[in-house]
């Protein structure tokens, strides 16, 4: 089998919203047949709403930097289905993704023939199946594992990590999750485990207490980002650089643009710190993180920069950072959307934004028309250009500095034409 034969076989299996199983038992059943391949490693498990991703590549980068050799998981990726699955920072390999799929379809279809699962492995469930496969046969000192969705029974749900994480804390996936933060909590705290360290990133109040009372629960005392202050801040529009001031002051640089990556690295400094990681690898693997698609600039003169804000938290942070640095600049936005995120709001916090507005579709069966999306504004300057390559290629023709975001399927999508 080829690795093109296996990306075609794994999106065959449906869109994960709906062929996922809420319980673990056939996650766990996949991984007891394939040897508990989970097993006999380290990980930081690391759950949230928003900013998942950037914490995990300063993690990633900051035990690399200490001389761990690790493994990196994460969802959804940009261009390529490796993007998922890295080893020392570097994607998966063909052949061993191939021989990961082929261990894990093997095993799923053993299971389906004695009839001990009623159905085949979702996308995310193999997927993850994979990563623990591949961390195994690698050798692996560390994995950093991102959830996918929520946390308790998220198929990542099935390890002793060492130290938890979970980022801010915001509405998305309301249907799954339940329409409070309360709620959406408790789903994301699932990933506390009794007699691990537990790292909470600032949250708002009433997802604070959720997290702090399942922490009692399970006798677990959290550390918080809070614990560490930022001190001596200085921020450009694509860095920014601080002091984190806690049991020890970290010189901290972040060379992810936006006010909001402070907090990520804070919230990386917290975790690595309670894992145990010197200050100087901390320092050293915080500065070399990179995490493309968030406030990635990827053309200048103009600049045409590359945001996944794809819920509302994600759409504040990109107009803060638009009001904050492009104030009196006229911009473009170009956007896409998918049906089952609140793109009201979203639409509602950039548009007022842009001089311009270009609405899209990305490839994908859960894209949003761009004529439903232009009935939620009454901006002056508004064009609907379907095809993503025939709006950049607009972008490319008519110069001014722009942003494309919404969906992470327009921004992978966007980035392989672009860079």
């Amino acid at each position: 089998m080829t690795f093109a034969d296996t990306v075609r076989y794994l999106f065959s299996l449906g869109p994960e919203l709906k062929t996922v199983k809420w319980d673990l038992e056939r996650m766990h059943l996949l991984l007891a047949e394939l040897g508990e391949p989970q097993q006999g490693l380290r990980y930081i498990h690391v759950a949230g709403t928003n900013g998942k991703g950037s914490v995990c590549a300063m993690l990633d980068s900051s035990l690399r930097a200490a001389g761990y050799r690790t493994g990196l998981y994460t969802s959804p990726h940009l261009v390529d289905a490796r993007e998922r699955i890295r080893i020392d920072g570097q994607w998966l390999a063909e052949h061993a993704w191939v021989d990961a799929f082929e261990k894990v379809y093997a095993a799923s279809e053993r299971l389906l023939a004695c009839g001990t699962v009623d159905s085949h492995p979702s996308f995310f469930e193999t997927l993850t199946a994979m990563a623990f496969v591949a961390f195994h046969a690698a050798g692996t000192d560390v994995v950093v594992l991102e959830v996918g969705l929520g946390g308790r029974l998220d198929a990542t749900n099935v390890v002793m990590p060492e130290v938890a994480v979970i980022t801010p804390i915001d509405f998305d996936h309301e249907a799954f999750l339940g329409s409070s933060l309360t709620s959406i909590a408790g789903e994301k705290a699932g990933i506390l485990k009794a007699g691990a360290k537990a790292v909470f990133a600032e949250q708002r109040p009433e997802a604070l207490r959720m997290l702090e009372t399942k922490a009692a629960e399970l006798g677990v005392s959290p550390t918080h980002s809070r614990d560490w202050a930022v001190l001596q801040l200085v921020q450009s529009r694509w860095s920014s650089e601080f002091v984190a001031a806690g049991p020890v002051s970290i010189r901290v640089k972040v060379n992810l643009a936006g006010a909001h990556q402070i907090g990520n690295a804070r919230t990386a400094v917290a975790a690595l710190w309670a894992f145990g990681v010197e200050p100087a690898f901390i320092e050293a693997g915080i500065a070399k993180a990179e995490w493309p698609g968030r406030l990635e600039r990827v053309a200048r003169n103009p600049d045409i920069i590359l945001d996944g804000a794809h819920n509302p938290a994600g759409a504040k942070a990109l107009a803060s950072f638009i009001q904050k640095h492009f104030a009196g600049e006229p911009i473009r936005i170009v956007f896409g959307a998918m049906r089952d995120k609140a793109h009201d709001e979203v639409v509602g916090t950039l548009v007022p934004l842009a001089a311009e507005v270009v609405l899209t579709v990305p490839n994908q069966p859960r894209a949003l028309g761009p004529e439903i999306l232009a009935e939620l504004t009454d901006h002056a300057n508004v064009k609907v250009i379907p095809a993503v390559a025939d709006a950049l290629e607009y972008v490319k023709a008519h110069p001014m500095t722009t942003f494309v975001t919404g969906s992470l399927f327009l921004v992978g999508e966007a980035r392989a034409l672009l860079v």
